[in-house]
């Protein structure tokens, strides 16, 4: 299994309306990758890599929310990535998928 495999389906809901794009930018990132031997070593790929995508590092960034404009797409919130998302449940998310790969 390769890491973008984790991403194939999407959660049934989002944070804000960039969370989206920031997960298929992610998966795009992590393409052909293989899964790392362990869960610690997944999360810690995914959240590098979310550092990579987003400009924020979650394991030091104590903020709900950032905007990007590469992520704005049209509407009110669009652009806002939810950072408690991404901690809370996106992230850890994926590292269970991972796990049971």
């Amino acid at each position: 299994m390769t890491m973008d495999q984790l991403f194939d389906e999407q959660p049934a809901h989002w944070g804000l309306r960039g969370d989206p794009y920031v997960w298929e930018a992610i998966r795009e990132q992590l393409a052909g990758q293989p899964l790392p031997a362990d869960a610690a070593a997944l999360e810690e790929s995914l959240l590098t890599a979310f550092t990579s995508v987003v400009g924020v590092d979650l394991r030091t960034e104590s903020a709900d929310e950032v905007y990007r404009e590469e992520f704005a797409h049209g509407g009110l919130s669009s652009g806002h990535v939810s950072l408690s998302a991404w901690r809370d449940w996106l992230i850890p998310l994926l590292v269970s998928r991972g796990r049971r790969a």
